[in-house]
């Protein structure tokens, strides 16, 4: 079997290091040489000699997202491969948090390749920064089937399209990397929001004429799935209760707004663990009712439990039935959720959210 490496790093030096393995294979005809000159490159410290070279294996060529091939839907879209990693799974499938966390990286790297953005951030369009407007999103859903485990390949596709006069829709598929079947889609609803006054704003014309280009009508999820509204959760109500929950730094953005796999992960800390060892989380939907800004202010995650559902044909309908009647492959939970902050005389809501959960495969 023959395997490849590739060069980590080179320092140069008079005397090469040979680096070997414990069953006898020999690096030294395996190794590229590049030099690093500390010149040029001050943040470079290696507690070394001068001059050392490492050998790793290799196993693919050298990934570029920002790559024209990664261009779809006739110019429209944008994908992006990736791995899972071991610190992305848990008990070896990859958590919903990681899930936010790649849709995110693919959305920024998206606005990289098609919009010429005016900022640090990488969001705003000049037209936005000269009207000291931002991008705030309101709502986002994700519906996953399967769920990927570690090493497992996949791609992720987005693009953007209208949402009402003013917003703008970002939608995603994950698929399969082997055969290219979807077994995720997740859908979002963003608005201009005035960085003066904190208020959502008209978008202007010149913005408009910045980004309209790049819509298209093409949805992930059905549009009458996501114009679903989610009703308050009542504090008499709630069955299960989190309290004192702050985030800390890095659960911020470079805005010191609160990220999107935070509110995630802290409603989900309240589901009840029998859920959690028995079902997986089959769809979620968040909507963003105000801005956290004081982290000094704890967060409090409520939720109860909803109606029981039953899956046919990969939809669900709500019935109040007796859970354990059902077939197990056939079995869904559902919580409505909540996160507030308590504030002068009431508690004001962060998110609202709904989840349900699907009986683990055996």
């Amino acid at each position: 079997m023959s395997i490849n490496y590739s060069l980590i790093s080179n320092v140069h030096c008079p005397k090469t290091i040979w680096l070997t393995r414990k069953d006898g294979i020999d690096f030294s005809q395996m190794l590229f040489s590049t030099k690093i000159n500390r010149q040029y490159s001050p943040a470079l410290k290696l507690s070394l000699p001068r001059t050392t070279t490492f050998a790793t294996p290799f196993r693919k060529e050298f990934y570029n997202p920002l790559d024209k091939r990664n261009i779809i839907l006739d110019g429209y879209g944008f994908r992006q491969r990736y791995e899972i990693r071991f610190y992305e799974a848990e008990t070896q499938n990859i958590t919903i948090q990681s899930i936010f966390n790649l849709l995110e990286e693919t959305s920024w790297n998206y606005v990289r390749m098609f919009w010429v953005c005016d900022n640090e951030s990488g969001h705003e369009t000049p037209g936005m920064v000269k009207n000291d407007l931002r991008w705030v999103v309101s709502r986002m859903q994700l519906q996953i089937d399967e769920y990927p485990r570690r090493g497992d390949e996949l791609y992720i596709d987005t693009w953007v399209g209208s949402s009402g006069k003013n917003g703008m829709r970002r939608d995603w598929e994950i698929r399969w990397a082997d055969n290219g079947k979807v077994f995720a889609r997740a859908t979002s609803t963003w608005a201009m929001v005035n960085q003066k006054t904190q208020r959502v704003w008209k978008m202007p014309d010149r913005v408009r004429a910045e980004i309209s280009r790049s819509f298209i009508e093409k949805r992930a999820i059905l549009e009458d799935s996501h114009k679903k509204k989610l009703v308050k959760l009542d504090d008499n109500d709630a069955r299960y209760v989190l309290s004192g929950l702050q985030p800390m730094r890095k659960d911020q953005d470079m805005n010191h707004r609160v990220r999107n796999e935070t509110y995630v992960g802290w409603m989900l800390e309240a589901v009840p663990d029998e859920c959690l060892e028995n079902y997986q989380l089959s769809n979620i939907i968040l909507e963003y009712r105000r801005e956290y800004k004081n982290s000094d202010v704890q967060v409090r995650s409520i939720c109860k439990p909803a109606e029981v559902g039953i899956i046919q044909d990969g939809y669900e309908e709500n019935r109040h039935v007796n859970l354990n009647e059902l077939p197990k492959d056939q079995r869904s939970i559902r919580y409505t959720h909540l996160l507030q902050v308590k504030g002068k005389s009431k508690c004001d809501e962060i998110v609202r959210g709904e989840t349900t959960w699907s009986k683990r495969p055996v």
